[in-house]
């Protein structure tokens, strides 16, 4: 097992590809964000910052920021996080009921989020897997589940199909993994194409945030004033914005179901039933796929931000999946 990552080695080092925009000393945002870096400390986690070797296959210079255990971890669960704010501002609610269950989360910025990011050319979900695969390796996690979100759930099912002997299960939340390109222009997603979808997913107007949180709550929180929201992308979505959208083209351009591999691992699917982003057709979709290697869980009255809305009852849920016993006649794997 490789060794733990030294205390030295906590505080996350700046990104190499771009300097991050100095942060302004009065902001709700920095201050918020404070406040959620303290829920992770208190739940016993720390931010450890993982230069990877050119040797990882994810390029010189790359280098994953998460958050880890200081000592090894028990049953190591990895945490990947959606478009949006840092992996903090999308896990916090989990932390102390997963360690309660007897987990141990792992919360990384996937790469271009966060203080992760590579000078690598590569913005493919299968770039993403290898660099986070790399991260755990360093740190000495060898086998663990794996839970993504949204974006974050392309490239839990990317590791799954790559690294099955890591991967122990999968759970995937409103991710549209099954999406093919042809389904923007039938009209299946609120979007027609990769910049409107850039547009949708990384705001830079606080128009482009109250639509996004329309689109993504059944019943969204209060609309802060535009200062606010003018802040929170000042601090939170200045970043990597070109590298974000080619993200996306990445994961859309030429996408076909006939081109997305099966993983074998018991898979948990959650989707909230009132997705607006990926429609709850990708999640049935998704589950024939698997071929009964996978359970649904519609979550009723929650969109695609099922994860903030219904945090309870979707973090109940992927502690019922980490904990059950796996037989290879197992019938509550079939189909539903």
């Amino acid at each position: 097992m490789a060794p733990f990552p030294s205390q030295s080695q906590e505080a996350p080092q700046p990104p190499p590809a771009a300097a991050k925009r100095k942060r302004p000393c009065l902001s709700f945002t920095v201050a918020r964000d404070r406040c959620l870096r303290r829920r992770f400390h208190s739940a016993g986690l720390r931010p450890f910052s993982i230069r990877l070797p050119s040797s990882a296959g994810s390029g010189t210079g790359t280098t994953v920021s998460l958050w880890a255990p200081p000592q090894p971890a028990r049953r190591a669960v990895l945490l990947l996080h959606g478009f949006g704010a840092s992996a903090t501002w999308q896990w916090a609610p989990y932390l102390r009921r997963l360690i309660a269950a007897g987990f141990d989360p792992i919360v990384p910025d996937l790469l271009f989020f966060g203080d992760s990011a590579s000078p690598a050319p590569d913005r493919s979900e299968t770039f993403q897997a290898r660099a986070v695969k790399a991260a755990m390796d360093a740190i000495g996690v060898r086998r663990f589940a794996v839970v993504g979100v949204s974006y974050g759930g392309f490239v839990a099912h990317r590791m799954a199909a790559m690294y099955p002997e890591a991967v122990e299960r999968a759970v995937l939340v409103c991710a549209g993994v099954c999406l093919e390109e042809s389904d923007l222009s039938v009209g299946l997603f609120p979007v027609a194409g990769v910049e409107e979808a850039a547009e949708l997913l990384i705001p830079r107007r606080p128009s482009d945030v109250r639509r996004l949180v329309r689109l993504t709550f059944v019943r969204p929180p209060p609309i802060m004033p535009s200062c606010f929201l003018k802040d929170y992308i000042n601090v939170m979505g200045s970043d990597h914005i070109e590298e974000k959208t080619e993200l996306l083209r990445a994961l859309i351009n030429d996408r076909q179901l006939s081109d997305l591999p099966k993983i074998s691992q018991p898979t948990l699917i959650i989707w909230g039933e009132q997705d607006k982003v990926f429609p709850l057709e990708l999640a049935h979709r998704l589950n024939r796929h698997l071929d009964g290697n996978s359970r649904l869980v519609v979550i009723k009255r929650a969109g695609h931000a099922v994860n903030l809305e219904k945090d309870k009852e979707v973090c109940a849920n992927i502690i019922e999946h980490l904990q059950e016993p796996v037989s290879c006649d197992d019938s509550s794997w079939e189909k539903v």
